[in-house]
């Protein structure tokens, strides 16, 4: 599988988080590997450690975006914020939020909610479609 947005909807569909699906199917074009990548994105998933923050696809996504854009001096951290603000900006026209809780429509952070977006299949209905268009926006800012 060569294209990363189906890479990352295959690793999704696998049970990994939206952060690791995302951040892992990008890696490797960076020299980083599968497993690393995997471990690296693993506590982004469900809004951040499954708070309802921010979206595990927008972490993963920035994540990516950071190994082709980023900065390892202070000087030039412009670019990475201006590309970075770009993917939220798209992300956010197409979907209203990039918080995961209201992506989802329910507060994760409480077991009780999480449990009826559990029950409701919404990780399989909303998310799959949150993973791809991140996986698109941020392929379309790397190449």
């Amino acid at each position: 599988m060569n294209d990363p947005t189906q890479t990352a909807l295959a690793r999704y569909d696998k049970g990994f988080s939206c952060s690791q699906s995302i951040f892992s199917a990008f890696a490797a074009q960076f020299g980083i590997a599968e497993d690393l990548a995997l471990k690296i994105a693993s506590p982004f998933g469900g809004g951040v450690a499954r708070q309802g923050e921010v979206c595990g696809a927008v972490t993963g996504a920035l994540m990516v975006i950071a190994l082709k854009h980023g900065t390892i001096t202070p000087e030039k951290k412009e670019e990475i914020y201006k590309v970075s603000q770009e993917f939220i900006r798209r992300f956010e026209e197409k979907h209203g939020s990039i918080i995961c809780r209201k992506l989802v429509g329910y507060n994760i952070r409480i077991p009780e909610e999480y449990q009826k977006a559990r029950e409701n299949n919404v990780f399989k209905k909303n998310c799959p479609g949150l993973v791809e268009d991140a996986a698109e926006i941020v392929k379309s800012l790397i190449e």
